[in-house]
């Protein structure tokens, strides 16, 4: 579980984030969602020890970020960033940096760190690609090997800013159902999405940002009920129920 408590923080003097309260459960798909600059980011930043907060508490599975070490931290939150750069190594490679957070001195990977790489990348189907440079994969191929990289960290927490990006309609089913896995794993998961349809199909509770402040927080039905939807991003969602579960639309 991740919480947030009363957090303020922001940068040099300007204040970003208003008294947060923010929770992720265990074996949950929480996502962020917002326009921009509504403080996601700077939530994510807070969350993984990246940016200091100035007041209020951060809680990994109720140890508090003040008492963590940057290598307990490591062990326990797993993030893919939205921009990253492209190192011409190999997939399999990148994939084992997951695991750079249990290595000792030397830093060499040993057998059991390839075996869960190698596990990881059959998760995410990019197995026959391990030995091809980063560099020579397609945006969605490459998206797959951080993905991949993040399941190899073997993490109870798990972050992703905008993981669906270069993925195309299939590659984003694909993963949708590596997360629902993965949350009925037990693992906490946190996404940053601007689809807010695949957040609604996805998500067990979504936490709606608005200038540095949790505006709703609820499951998608909480959220479409309330009209926060319509009234920040000025379209309206509905829902359908369905065999296959409740699907959501825009109404055009």
């Amino acid at each position: 579980m991740v919480e947030t408590v009363n957090v303020t923080a922001g940068y040099r003097k300007v204040e970003i984030l208003h008294g947060v309260n923010f929770c992720a459960a265990k074996g949950e798909i929480t996502t962020l969602i917002g326009t921009n600059g509504s403080g996601k980011s700077t939530l994510l930043r807070v969350i993984l020890g990246f940016l200091p907060f100035w007041d209020g508490d951060v809680r990994i599975d109720g140890i508090s970020l003040k008492t963590m070490s940057r290598e307990a931290l490591a062990r326990k939150i797993a993030y893919l960033p939205q921009g990253k750069n492209v190192p011409d190594i190999s997939a399999e490679r990148m994939v084992l940096h997951g695991r750079f957070p249990y290595l000792r001195y030397p830093r060499r990977y040993g057998a059991e760190d390839y075996r869960i790489a190698g596990t990881a990348m059959v998760q995410t189907g990019i197995a026959k690609f391990a030995h091809r440079q980063m560099t020579e994969l397609s945006g969605g191929m490459r998206q797959k090997v951080y993905i991949a990289m993040a399941l190899a960290q073997q993490a109870e927490v798990i972050v992703m800013d905008e993981p669906t990006t270069y993925l195309d309609i299939g590659q984003q089913l694909k993963f949708a159902q590596m997360m629902k896995q993965l949350s009925s794993d037990g693992k906490t998961i946190i996404l940053v999405l601007h689809d807010i349809l695949l957040a609604m199909k996805l998500s067990d509770r979504i936490a709606v940002l608005q200038d540095g402040r949790i505006l709703k927080c609820g499951t998608p039905e909480d959220i479409l009920q309330s009209g926060v939807v319509e009234r920040l991003y000025g379209v309206t969602v509905k829902s359908l129920c369905t065999e296959t579960g409740v699907q959501y639309f825009y109404d055009i």
